[in-house]
């Protein structure tokens, strides 16, 4: 029964591409996380408190994951030249290096995808997608 719920199979199937991407992040001495948080980041400056609804998390961990980034070398804190109470997050040329292999094994995943299922098919995803979306939000306003 469980495995034919829908959030059953798009949470087997987030974990299958998750652990995929931590193999390929592993040989690179790195991780997903590591690797979805430096493709947020943009070249001038990523503000520290947009960073967090990026990534689809809490803002609270946040901090934790900046501090270790920054001890890896990966990332540096700036304060911002107009508003001096934003703190906006830089990537190191190492973070720029390992940025570019994140990018590279996502586009490469993407085109897999694209060359494996039918244009028609996506668009149908991408339009049940958005839909079960919308039913969450929905969902959370009723309960």
């Amino acid at each position: 029964m469980v495995q034919k719920t829908i959030d059953y199979q798009i949470k087997s199937t987030w974990h299958s591409i998750f652990r995929m991407y931590n193999q390929v992040a592993a040989k690179h001495g790195t991780s997903q996380a590591v690797g979805y948080f430096l493709l947020t980041i943009t070249k001038e400056g990523t503000p520290a408190t947009s960073i967090a609804p990026l990534m689809g998390m809490e803002a609270t961990g946040m901090s934790r994951i900046i501090k270790s980034l920054e001890e890896k070398g990966l990332i540096f804190r700036k304060q911002d030249e107009k508003d001096k109470r934003m703190v906006r997050i830089f990537l190191t040329p190492e973070g720029v290096e390992k940025r570019k292999i994140a990018k590279k094994v996502v586009e490469g995943f993407n085109e897999l995808i694209l060359e494996e299922i039918p244009q028609s098919k996506l668009t149908v995803f991408f339009e049940v997608m958005e839909s079960i979306n919308k039913t969450i939000e929905k969902y959370k306003k009723e309960n």
